[in-house]
């Protein structure tokens, strides 16, 4: 995936779900546990929170939410988005 095609997955909520929901697909396919997956969203939800712009409003959300949430909130919100792209 080129610059141009991850600003564009970035930029558009269902494009970014589907890339979110590959991950966690390709995931459990390599036998990774969920919580060990819990634990990954939480760690990529610190490091976009922290170092990339929201490139829709629903990112925006999702990134404010981060960043008033403690850390049991944040493992909801990660637990929360894996379910969500999971359930297709």
């Amino acid at each position: 995936m080129d610059n141009g095609e991850f600003k564009q997955v970035l930029s558009e909520w269902g494009n970014w779900k589907n890339f979110l929901g590959q991950a966690v697909e390709f995931a459990d396919e390599l036998g990774i546990g969920r919580e060990r997956i819990l634990s990954l969203a939480q760690q990529a939800g610190d490091l976009l929170a922290e170092n990339v712009d929201p490139g829709n409003p629903e990112q925006k959300t999702v990134k404010e939410l981060w960043s008033v949430a403690n850390e049991e909130e944040k493992h909801i919100l990660a637990s929360l988005m894996v379910r969500l792209v999971s359930n297709k």
